[in-house]
């Protein structure tokens, strides 16, 4: 190797010495500065490689959104327009805007997202998967550069969920200097004012990026206000090119004061009205991590995440249907006492990750193996009898009307294999097994303390297969089946009172995603994605009427399955494409039908087979259309949206009942307007004028929190914002 070396050097001398010598021979010009500008265009969604970190892709239908390119209104998270070229993206308006994304896709229940295995940085954020899988971690979408989505295919590598991942992957600062700085304030319509403010940069092996955001609003309905923040620190060190350590750490805080369920007389007379005033809800949550990138050899690397999630989840509530008034009571001139409930989260995840380049043969071949182990602490405390005020007060009289555990811990391995059968033919068989079990004990105040222990033991293989061919034409034949599961949840099994019972061996939720599909590319013109799939979602739970000693009763149980079919396009086509102009047309647009199937619910006095009908809060159709033009640096965007009208409940109620709670859902649909304008190379001004016509809609009716009834949605705003990077 020296003598080769040396060598080198000796053949390249000349070169170097010939150049010096003509170098000193010709005198020295001082050339003009040639600025070079082009304006590119990057919002349009990407997919992910087919190894991506330590999980195998390839196979899968997969979506990266560039969040930070979009023209959107990501000061208040509004969903349709985020996730607009997402086909099926079903969005939920509960929590007030901006302090949740609440998302599902191919039938499944959006109430923050928890059909889906969620991740920041690749770091798990659900709250508890056994207990309570919610994603109250809420990432302010300022601080957000993409989002990875693999739909349900996605269930053996990253966790059992039907959904699939979503991972919401955070800006990375400038490395080039020492350290630099973002600003993003927005303010908009019902007292809307948001603040993000970021540091980052890379002082020698040590990269860091931290930021802090603070949100308030009044909210569209009265009584309706919430105060939001949010904290993130990230530190990178490079031991090595082949070894780094993450340290992070986040925090999600907001205060939302809930304005109340509405009957549909009240919504139709004024959808900004309020029922209560003295409800709050209150998510803070903590989530730590530590992870090891590990470049064991060109062939192999190991990835290694320890993290957790911790806080707590608080109400005040006055609760009740939306009929039911809260006044003064003329007796005591004091208002009834709110119900306090309180959920302490206690999760902790380790995770080690492998994956591995080799061949056999001629068959080239990528493993990747995972290794997570999950221990939660969940402490749900309810029905304490709180105060008779209106502030945001937690303090209750007396003895909590249940004070809970639920204790789970579970071990699980993955595995799962690429095989190039040819350059452009790939075929990856997997397999999952979850081995673990949950343990409820504690105190409900009107049951015996031996109806309430309860264990529930995980024990689940799954399989799944996906494959793909990549055509000479930049387009792709993908497809796959991968088997899914959802654990019994915390809600499942605590009777409501001393009518209800729980099944003591009630099954986890099993079944499957299959997808087949297509996209890919036509020159520089059009970009497409279809894909047809099924989801198969068996022992769903509910309640049974059962009589015992001639006393009738609510028995907790699984009800039976259902099954969703539908097919899924994205199409954009962009006629003009030029140095300076860009102008596109796009459709984000599903169709799907979800029906149960052998399944039995009690209805009033009677259990009633509900086979054949269709799963409540699934549209058959959502579309999302846009116009995008684009000049230099100004960027402009149309956006329709449309979603079908939907039943509320599994019985398909059409008629709305007096209380609101159960009816159908009407259709909708709403146009936006954002655009943006990048001036003086590090400043950015935004604006968004979201729901143009004022259309008066709402998108479900909760069947639990945050009450039945009908939520409104917010009617027409405008949200301007200014940015600078230094």
């Amino acid at each position: 190797m020296m003598k080769v070396f040396i060598l080198s050097i000796l053949l390249l001398t000349p070169f170097f010495i010939k150049a010096q010598s003509i170098e000193d021979t010709i005198p020295s010009k001082r050339l003009d500065n040639i600025i070079i500008k082009s304006y590119r265009v990057a919002d349009l969604p990407t997919q992910l490689q087919d190894v991506h970190n330590t999980y195998l892709i390839g196979g899968r239908k997969t979506e990266v959104l560039p969040v930070s390119e979009l023209s959107v209104n990501i000061a208040e998270k509004t969903g349709r327009q985020i996730f607009a070229k997402i086909p099926g993206a079903f969005i939920y308006d509960m929590d007030g805007s901006g302090n949740q994304v609440n998302i599902a896709t191919r039938g499944l229940d959006p109430h923050r997202s928890w059909e889906f295995n969620v991740r920041q940085n690749g770091v798990m954020i659900n709250t508890d998967i056994y207990g309570y899988p919610a994603s109250h971690y809420s990432p302010p979408m300022e601080a957000i550069k993409n989002i990875e989505i693999i739909r349900g295919t996605a269930s053996l590598q990253y966790g059992a969920e039907f959904g699939g991942m979503i991972n919401y992957v955070t800006k990375a600062p400038d490395t080039t200097k020492t350290i630099s700085f973002e600003n993003l304030t927005s303010a908009g319509s019902f007292g809307l004012f948001s603040s993000f403010n970021a540091l980052g940069g890379k002082v020698g092996k040590l990269t860091y990026y931290t930021y802090y955001q603070h949100r308030v609003s009044d909210g569209y309905r009265d009584n309706s206000r919430s105060d939001a923040q949010a904290q993130f620190a990230s530190l990178k060190y490079d031991f090595s090119d082949k070894l780094s350590l993450r340290a992070e750490f986040g925090r999600s805080q907001y205060r939302y004061q809930i304005p109340g369920p509405l009957t549909d007389s009240m919504f139709y007379a004024n959808p900004r009205q309020s029922t209560r005033s003295r409800n709050y809800y209150s998510p803070d949550i903590y989530v730590p991590s530590l992870t090891l990138n590990w470049n064991i050899n060109p062939n192999t690397m190991l990835q290694w995440t320890v993290s957790g999630v911790y806080g707590n989840r608080s109400s005040v509530e006055f609760e009740g249907f939306a009929d039911k008034v809260d006044v003064i009571d003329p007796v005591t001139l004091q208002f009834k006492p709110r119900a306090v409930n309180i959920d302490r989260y206690n999760s902790r995840t380790s995770e080690v990750r492998i994956i591995h380049h080799y061949q056999i043969g001629n068959l080239k071949n990528v493993v990747s193996t995972g290794l997570m182990y999950m221990n939660n602490n969940m402490h749900r405390l309810q029905q304490g009898k709180g105060t008779t005020g209106s502030d945001y007060d937690l303090s209750i009289t007396g003895d909590w009307g249940r004070d809970l555990f639920y204790k789970s811990r579970n071990i699980a391995f993955s595995i799962e294999n690429m095989i190039y059968l040819t350059p452009s033919f790939t075929v990856s068989p997997g397999f999952r097994y979850d081995r673990g079990k949950t343990d409820m004990i504690g105190y409900i105040s009107y049951l015996d303390p031996a109806d309430i222990p309860n264990r529930i033991d995980h024990n689940i293989p799954a399989f799944g297969i996906n494959a793909q061919y990549r055509f000479k034409t930049n387009a792709r034949i993908y497809g796959g089946i991968s088997q899914a599961y959802r654990p019994v949840l915390f809600k499942d099994i605590i009777p409501g009172s001393t009518l209800e019972r729980a099944n003591k061996d009630l099954k986890d939720a099993f079944g499957y995603n299959a997808e087949l599909g297509i996209n890919g590319r036509m020159g520089d013109w059009m970009k497409y994605d279809v894909t047809l799939f099924r989801v198969l979602y068996q022992h769903r739970l509910g309640n049974l009427l059962l009589t015992d000693n001639n006393v009738n009763y609510i028995y907790k149980t699984n009800v039976g399955d259902s099954h969703t079919n539908g097919v899924e396009f994205y199409g954009e086509v962009m006629p003009v494409r030029s140095r300076t102009t860009y102008i596109s047309v796009f459709t984000s647009t599903s169709f799907m039908k979800a029906t149960y199937e052998n399944a039995t619910l009690a209805v009033g006095s009677e259990n009633r087979d509900i086979s054949g009908n269709e799963v409540e809060s699934v549209p058959r159709w959502i579309s999302r259309n846009g116009l995008n033009i684009n000049y230099k640096s100004l960027r402009t965007t149309l956006q329709y949206s449309y979603v079908d009208k939907s039943f509320s409940d599994p019985t398909n109620q059409e008629i709305p009942t007096a209380n609101g709670a159960k009816g159908l859902v009407p259709a909708y649909g709403i146009w936006d307007f954002n655009m943006s304008i990048t001036f003086a190379s590090r400043f950015v001004l935004k604006g968004s004028l979201n729901n143009i016509a004022d259309k008066q809609y709402f998108t479900k009716r909760p069947l639990f929190y945050p009450g039945p009834g009908v939520w409104s949605s917010d009617g027409r705003s405008i949200v301007i914002s200014l940015g600078v990077k230094i």
